[in-house]
């Protein structure tokens, strides 16, 4: 063996990988020389070459890693691993990571899939002036500020796994995170936990951090994210010290102008991992840019490109509309289910809806994190499915007709059930399975036996003739029927009358700001309402699962004289509070039916 030493014959193999193929009437060993002492053709010398290129090629991979376009510690070598990168953008990482830049063709269907192809230069400035920054108000500091419409939906999503990590995650950002999954707890570390004003910078950003790891893996069906950043010419941080990063990016974005997919193609870079630690780690690194105003794009980009754009058109029911709605640039339902669920599907029902002929519409497949709940159910003009009504953790985006905002709870018992509200939701998921009308409500006579079987309901025959004699059975007057029919025959009569209400508190954020007359401030020509994100706690109150008869019976109905103070009490608890109304009301009552809520200042908003 010759004495040359390992380290010496892979700096030599990244200079052969980086020069360009010698030609054929120049001597070999010009270049190349004898590696390790063997002879150049023997088989030991052609194994450790191919050993040294691949060594090389994972070390300058790796130093491409560094040097992106916001790692402080490697801008001076970024023109060069930029170059670098163009060639080697197919080598895997020993961390599993690849580095490369779309085509030409990739941009193009990217750009279209998102905007169509025509869209307004208002709705591109809507979605290249959004970034993803937390709240500067003490009161909504834990919030996501919306400075434009259009992005909420990806914001609003955003928002909602933030606060999973801030209330029920609360010790785990606190330290450096355990090899558990994204997402995963221990039930030890499942206790809420919310205080605002104890909130620092460092848990914020690990929350926010965790959540974009959690739904870009979620996109990748857990097998990969996608980070899309930006590379600038010009932005090299260490040239302006003294500046914050923050400026830094902000600075070079200054003359960038995205009005086609040539203009994406000039500047989007991607990173693919497959290493949850390696993804969070650069997406920590890429906070500056996802900050700044591009943000709330980039971080839309990176999901569907962690989806596949392929895979994103299939699960569409049509691929030919563009995501970013006209006229007003609205996230559309395929977006905040995409990053909900890690599917584009374009409905809010549970499993796919059989229209015949081989024709399908698609809805949510699987049990959710964060759910969604929207007012136009309340319309009847959707129904949202139990996947997304009942999440994992108490948390829901709300959608309105224009915008997107967030309801949680600090308490996840709050979606505990009864054994009659058990029986209630058995009963509503076996109906919902055999409605075909689109959540119209309306089942055949067919689908009603089935329900009537999978819930083992036993009807008078006098009742089931009367319910099937229109040859299909609504909704309302089937649960009209389960609602007088005793617990013995499978229905939901209570002649015991302990169902007693639940009492909860909820709270809605409005990342959007919205003039707050209770945080008014006092100028010279009198109180001026601040603008800021609004943030609003709901008392909740959900009367008895009785007959609507027997309900207001229960509360016009005078109390019994000669009572216990314990039967006193029940039935003052079951009178109605005072009633207070916002769309917000109508959006819960989706969740928890005839619930009444109140609140004190301003009602919250959703638009």
């Amino acid at each position: 063996m010759a004495d040359r030493g390992e380290d010496e014959d892979l700096e030599m193999a990244i200079r052969m990988s980086m020069t360009p193929e010698p030609k054929r009437n120049k001597p070999r060993d010009e270049v190349a020389g004898v590696v390790s002492g063997f002879p150049e053709d023997s088989p030991e010398s052609k194994t450790r070459r191919r050993e040294l290129m691949a060594a090389a090629a994972e070390k300058r991979m790796a130093t491409i890693v560094r040097v992106s376009p916001l790692s402080p510690a490697g801008n001076k070598g970024l023109k060069k691993g930029g170059e670098v990168a163009r060639r080697v953008e197919e080598l895997p990482l020993r961390d599993e990571s690849l580095c490369k830049e779309l085509s030409a063709e990739e941009a193009n269907k990217l750009f279209v899939m998102v905007f169509g192809s025509e869209v307004s230069k208002d709705i591109l400035a809507q979605w290249c002036n959004q970034g993803i920054r937390f709240s500067s108000d003490p009161e909504t500091s834990m919030g996501l500020v919306q400075h434009e419409g259009g992005p909420c939906g990806v914001l609003a999503t955003i928002q909602a796994f933030v606060l999973k990590y801030i209330i029920f995650f609360s010790n785990e950002l606190s330290r450096v995170p355990q090899n558990r999954g994204l997402g995963v707890s221990s039930k030890s570390h499942s206790v809420p936990s919310y205080n605002i004003s104890s909130l620092t910078e460092d848990v914020k950003v690990r929350a926010l951090v965790r959540s974009m790891g959690e739904i870009l893996f979620l996109c990748g069906s857990n097998k990969r994210a996608v980070i899309a950043t930006l590379s600038i010419p010009g932005n090299d941080i260490q040239r302006f010290e003294g500046i914050s990063e923050d400026e830094v990016v902000a600075n070079s974005l200054k003359a960038l102008s995205i009005e086609s997919s040539l203009d994406l193609l000039k500047v989007l870079r991607v990173e693919i991992h497959t290493s949850e630690a390696t993804a969070l780690q650069r997406l920590e690194a890429s906070i500056p840019l996802f900050q700044s105003r591009m943000g709330a794009l980039l971080f839309l980009i990176s999901a569907l490109l962690s989806r596949g754009l392929d895979l994103v058109q299939s699960d569409r029911d049509d691929p030919s509309l563009p995501l970013v709605t006209a006229p007003f640039g609205h996230a559309s339902q395929e977006i905040v289910n995409l990053l909900l669920c890690g599917q584009a599907v374009a409905n809010v029902f549970d499993g796919r809806m059989d229209l015949g002929g081989g024709m399908f519409l698609k809805g949510i497949s699987r049990n959710v994190e964060v759910g969604f709940l929207t007012l136009l159910e309340s319309l009847n003009f959707c129904k949202v499915g139990q996947f997304l009504k009942t999440p994992k953790w108490p948390i829901w985006v709300v959608g309105s007709e224009s915008h997107y905002t967030v309801l949680f709870a600090l308490d996840p018992t709050v979606q505990n059930e009864n054994e009659l509200e058990g029986r209630e939701t058995q009963i509503r998921k076996a109906f919902d399975a055999q409605d075909q009308s689109g959540g119209g409500g309306f089942i055949s006579v067919e689908g009603f036996h089935q329900v009537v079987r999978e819930t083992n309901i036993k009807l008078p025959q006098e009742k089931l003739d009367n319910l099937c004699s229109a040859g299909f059975i609504v909704w309302s007057e089937f649960w009209q029927v389960i609602l007088d029919l005793d617990k013995s025959l499978g229905g939901l009569k209570d002649s015991s009358g302990l169902m007693g209400k639940k009492v909860f508190d909820l709270f809605h954020f409005n990342g959007i700001a919205k003039s707050d007359l209770n945080g008014s401030q006092v100028s010279f020509g009198g109180e001026t309402p601040l603008q800021r994100p609004r943030l609003t706690k709901l008392s909740v109150s959900v009367p008895p699962r009785w007959t609507p008869e027997e309900f207001m019976a229960d509360v016009q109905g005078p109390s019994v004289s000669g009572t216990s103070d314990s039967a006193g009490k029940d039935t003052e608890v079951s009178k109605p509070e005072p009633v207070q109304h916002a769309p917000l009301v109508d959006c819960v009552r989706t969740r928890w039916p005839r619930a009444v809520c109140n609140w004190s200042g301003d009602p919250p908003s959703i638009v």
